[in-house]
């Protein structure tokens, strides 16, 4: 899987964020997997995803520097992989 940020995404339909003092617990129902979200950046940045036309977008709009959005990408191809987001 290579997550393209120039396309849309959205957290997955059998996927539940819990809010945590560090951020969020995410947990699919299908696969049975938790996941951890250790930042409120990150948080906002999963559930605002399917508010946009791309990641992209949504990173602008969550305020991530461009400093940052290497590890910002790389946390979200990791977020893939588990089946927390999907491309829409």
């Amino acid at each position: 899987m290579a997550l393209d940020p120039t396309q849309p995404y959205e957290l997955h339909s059998q996927v539940a964020l819990r809010p945590e003092p560090f951020g969020a617990l995410a947990y699919h129902y299908g696969n049975r997997r938790l996941t951890f979200l250790k930042s409120a950046e990150m948080v906002d940045l999963v559930s605002q995803l399917d508010r946009h036309p791309s990641v992209n977008a949504a990173l602008d709009s969550v305020g991530i520097p461009s400093e940052r959005r290497d590890a910002y990408l790389r946390s979200l191809v990791a977020l893939e992989a588990s089946e927390v987001i999907h491309a829409r």
